[in-house]
């Protein structure tokens, strides 16, 4: 038996752990799902010692010397203290800096999220898709708008609003399980062709 196959053989079984789950919840399951999260967890450790602290940390500090990185090395480390309970309060100093610079970076990118879609919408209408985007933005713009009653010609209007929204909604879904199936389809086509043959083939030849 080669490394490979038995790499194969290990990675169906704990498959077939997941899968179980589909039946009701047992020991195998817990089991996949537990070890998933410990090895998850150790790559993101290793990859972060990696890509983050030494790039970011080790090297800027101590061989470049760069002692001003020293600063937000520091708040950043106030994160751990989320888990002591005497001293989790210095964790909201970072959380505040991020915050800020979430609030900040959103007010940048007003360009990108909301004058990009604007410019978008405002095209010479010279065919039905454009007509259709017209229209989809008018009628969702309004939905939001509570200030008026939506009844009468006005409701009609709007509702046309929220048969957009359900479509793109379910657009949206549709994408998110087709994705879902297209991993299910990876997966039954590793234990069929990469587990099953090639074990078939180890065995007789």
């Amino acid at each position: 038996m080669t490394f490979d196959l038995f790499s194969n053989l290990v990675a169906a079984f704990f498959t077939l752990c997941i899968f179980s789950f589909l039946y009701k919840d047992n020991p195998f399951y817990q089991m996949s799902e537990q070890l998933l999260v410990g090895v998850s967890l150790g790559y993101s450790l290793v990859l972060t010692y990696e890509r983050v602290f030494i790039p970011y940390f080790y090297q800027p500090i101590f061989l470049k010397h760069e002692w001003i990185l020293i600063i937000p090395s520091i708040i950043g480390i106030f994160y751990l203290f989320r888990f002591s309970p005497k001293l989790s309060w210095l964790s909201r100093y970072p959380i505040a800096f991020s915050m800020m610079s979430v609030g900040a970076s959103v007010a940048l990118a007003m360009h990108t999220s909301i004058l990009v879609q604007m410019r978008q919408a405002m095209v010479p209408i010279e065919n039905i898709n454009l007509a259709l985007i017209f229209i989809g933005t008018i009628t969702v713009l309004l939905y939001f708008f509570f200030s008026k009653a939506h009844t009468g010609i006005y409701g009609q209007f709007v509702n046309v609003g929220k048969w957009f929204m359900m479509i793109g909604f379910g657009a949206s879904f549709g994408l998110t399980v087709m994705a879902r199936i297209s991993l299910l389809i990876g997966r039954i086509q590793f234990l069929v062709n990469d587990v099953f043959l090639a074990l078939k083939q180890a065995l007789f030849g």
